[in-house]
């Protein structure tokens, strides 16, 4: 075996350093699979759906709206073909600037309702708009006739972005899911629409394999997150979590998303994941932008990791609890990982230090144990998107782990821009521009 091992001639700490991120891709491929077996269960015993299922929970449909002239109408028609009875969409208008009140002004109807907010209210952030609209409702909204027979239980909060396309039988199956009186939230899968060209492809990629691995898998043990857009949450989960003095149950963090998710877990709350209806988003179709919207997603991270001293009161099962807080870890352990191959190209390319034994009888073991270790992960989770396209989805799922493993590369700078805004305090965003609908096609959902 000597020459395979080739740890044996580094310098001390970079074998320390390769032995942690050796030890932490193959944890985490290990529990990819685990993820993988787990979901195939959730999506087989999915629960089934009904009309009088439906019909008997009221929807209040929220699209917090900033400056979104550009997509807004196009997401207001879309929630008005949803398939529920009992429904009100209510646009937080946040202080927009641009010609957003015109454009809504022109949707007006009895089914559509505009909660504008001026400055200096306005202007504070998606928690800080997604409570008002909390706050309306129940203050407003629930008191009004058609809401006769609502109540906290059966009144169920559906966010969808200004950009988004939510499915018209998406209720159907939230409330397939919800009438699990323990489910607090249902997060849908989300789909890009504008995925014509290699990095919107690639980002719809990103979101099959969170939801057909990570989100699916989850569902079995009630711990899937939420994720913003496309975000169904049972009232009464939303006032369990409003601490005292707070506006509302969404905190100020840069993924408020990801944070009401696990406040939900934590207050006892179940979170499912379903993949049998969408919601579609524009994806960002320059680099550029891509960095700056996914820096801020993993300074979110960054701010998430505070559950990991509250997180163990969650009730579920010991493996469950293991993977949240493996998934709260993974900001450091994807900045070892990514370390670790900074330097190990830096021994190769300028100190010659081979990576490949040069001893032809284990050469071919450990070229198969680096392209385990480049990709396993990644095939793992590309073939769990093409679950339910039968053999085919599996195939196509691996055809494209290669290109999706380097774009999941290209994107780990932002672990290191994440990390020096929170080290620095900073906090501030601008919301990521839209793109013209002009060069969307319609179909592509």
């Amino acid at each position: 075996m000597n020459g395979f091992f080739l740890f044996a001639g580094l310098p001390w700490p970079v074998m320390i350093l390769f032995t942690i991120a050796l030890v932490i891709v193959l944890i985490g491929h290990g529990w990819a699979i685990v993820l993988f077996v787990v979901g195939g269960k959730a999506v087989k015993t999915a629960p089934a759906t009904s009309t009088e299922l439906t019909d008997s929970f009221h929807w209040v449909f929220i699209v917090p709206a900033l400056d979104e002239e550009v997509t807004i109408a196009d997401s207001v028609d879309r929630l008005r073909a949803v398939d529920a009875t009992h429904r009100t969409i209510l646009v937080v208008d946040d202080g927009s600037t641009d010609r957003t009140p015109e454009v809504l002004a022109g949707l007006a109807g009895p089914d559509l309702e505009v909660l504008r907010r001026d400055p200096p209210n306005a202007r504070k952030g998606k928690a800080a708009a997604l409570n008002a609209a909390w706050q309306h409702v129940r203050g407003e909204v629930m008191q009004r006739p058609s809401f006769a027979h609502a109540n906290d239980e059966n009144t169920i909060f559906v966010i969808v972005d200004a950009d988004g396309r939510l499915d018209p039988n998406a209720p159907a199956f939230i409330a397939a899911q919800m009438q699990d009186p323990q489910v607090g939230g249902v997060q849908l899968s989300v789909r890009i629409y504008n995925r014509f060209n290699p990095l919107t492809w690639m980002q719809d990629v990103e979101f099959g394999v969170y939801g057909g691995l990570y989100q699916i898998g989850r569902t079995e043990w009630g711990t899937a997150g939420m994720g913003g857009n496309g975000q169904a949450n049972r009232l009464s989960a939303l006032n369990s979590v409003v601490g005292p003095g707070a506006s509302g149950p969404w905190r100020d963090t840069l993924t408020e998303d990801q944070d009401i998710g696990l406040q939900l877990l934590e207050a006892g709350w179940r979170g499912t994941h379903e993949v049998r209806a969408t919601v579609a988003q524009q994806g960002v179709s320059d680099l550029r932008r891509l960095y700056r919207q996914r820096t801020r997603w993993s300074q979110g991270n960054l701010q998430a990791m505070s559950h990991l001293r509250t997180i163990k009161n969650v009730r579920c099962s010991t493996i469950a609890k293991l993977d949240l807080f493996w998934a709260l870890l993974q900001p450091p352990l994807q900045a070892v990982v990514g370390l670790a191959t900074i330097v190990a190209l830096f021994f190769a390319i300028f100190l010659g230090t081979p990576f490949i034994s040069e001893n032809t009888q284990w050469a071919w073991l450990w070229l198969v144990f680096l392209f385990f270790l480049a990709f396993g992960g990644t095939a793992i989770g590309c073939m769990a998107s093409g679950r339910g396209h039968g053999f085919m989805g599996y195939v196509r799922g691996l055809v494209i782990a290669i290109p999706y493993a380097f774009y999941s590369w290209i994107l780990w700078p932002v672990i290191v821009r994440a990390t020096w805004r929170q080290f620095r305090g900073a906090s501030g965003w601008d919301k990521t521009s839209r793109e013209p609908l002009e060069a969307d096609v319609s179909a592509a959902q």
